[in-house]
């Protein structure tokens, strides 16, 4: 039994209980049946002055006549409809399960657009909506890791091209060597080094591996920690200072405290980046059961219709903008999935020419 499959085996285990049924209801009824009867006509009798019992041996001849033909057409009617009743709702059973398992090799091939239809079952049509969510979830995987590889790919070429020409001009001595040389080739693989160590955490951040320990913490000392290292930055500068607003009482809140200075030190490091001149200003306030940080700056903004982008790996702009600054490319997506893990939320405004705000949520402890 083990051999067949699935439609039959149901059908197969339909047709045995129809079977034990009938033939459990033709032996109990060949036994109890002619003793009633008999019961039956012994009642008649005692209640009627005329005497049934020369008769007693046909009637009982005919009941049992009577009874088998119409056991035997119970039998045979029943066991035909219930045959077919059983083999229509195998087969409206089975056949979902067949196409999910069509649907399941397919998407094994790596067609990953396949999806299975809605059921009438509702037990099939929600396994359906498990199915389909868990394929959409592997389309996913699979297109973020092509859009990996096509943007690692992308990001490397450019330093790479440029440290090959500069040592193919050392090798055949058509540059020569000199501190601004060798100070060129150290920045670009100091950008490579930057922008595969960044990849190797917003990877761990995406498959689940990088490690949040949420607690009830203190953003003030954690914001003056990181204003002074930047601050210190700016000591000679005339064009651009760094501000920290303390204006009020901020409760504590539920978070990491290594990546909260992280997301900080991320957004800081963008708009130190992007900001020559004015100043930077970082402000916490509390808006109902969390606490908002926001770091704004008069830099050279953000276009309107490039902010939906903002936060996705890569994305840029200005696509030379960020090498010629030093960037990444993968800050700003670190800061986006480090919030939403620590249960926060975080956004942007910004105007071109005027500067931009960044800004993240998160609970209060």
């Amino acid at each position: 039994m083990a051999k067949l499959g699935l439609r039959s085996r149901l059908f197969l285990s339909h047709v045995i209980v129809m079977l034990v049924g009938a033939i459990t209801l033709v032996v109990v009824s060949k036994i109890s049946s002619p003793r009633y009867f008999v019961v039956f006509l012994d009642g008649i009798e005692g209640r009627s002055i005329v005497s049934i019992r020369p008769l007693r041996r046909e009637l009982m001849r005919a009941f049992q006549f009577a009874w088998n033909r119409g056991a035997f057409w119970s039998v045979v009617v029943g066991a035909s409809t219930a045959g077919g009743l059983s083999y229509l709702f195998s087969k409206r059973i089975v056949q979902p399960l067949i196409q999910m398992e069509d649907i399941t090799k397919k998407l094994a091939a790596g067609n990953l657009q396949e999806r299975v239809p809605s059921q009438d079952i509702p037990e099939l049509n929600q396994l359906a909506s498990s199915f389909n969510r868990m394929a959409t979830e592997l389309q996913g995987v699979e297109q973020r890791r092509r859009d990996l590889v096509t943007d690692l790919t992308h990001e490397l070429r450019t330093p790479l091209t440029v440290v090959e020409g500069y040592l193919e001009g050392l090798a055949d001595g058509t540059l020569d060597a000199s501190p601004e040389v060798y100070h060129l080739l150290a920045k670009e693989t100091s950008r490579m080094r930057r922008l595969v160590n960044d990849l190797q955490e917003l990877s761990k951040i995406e498959a689940g591996y990088l490690p949040i320990k949420t607690e009830p913490t203190q953003l003030y000392p954690i914001l003056d920690s990181v204003v002074q290292r930047f601050s210190d930055q700016l000591l000679d500068s005339e064009t651009l200072s760094l501000t920290l607003d303390r204006s009020r009482d901020i409760p504590l809140v539920s978070g990491d405290p290594v990546r909260i200075e992280q997301v900080l030190v991320n957004l800081l490091s963008n708009a130190l980046r992007y900001t020559l001149r004015g100043q930077i200003q970082v402000k916490v306030w509390q808006k109902g059961n969390i606490v908002w940080t926001a770091v704004t700056d008069t830099g050279i903004g953000i276009a309107a219709e490039d902010l939906p982008h903002i936060f996705e790996r890569f994305w840029r702009a200005d696509r030379s903008r960020d090498r010629h600054s030093g960037g990444t490319g993968v800050g700003l997506a670190i800061c986006y999935r480090l919030v939403q893990l620590q249960n926060g939320s975080i956004e942007v405004e910004s105007e071109l020419g005027k500067g931009s705000t960044f800004r993240f949520s998160l609970p209060i402890a």
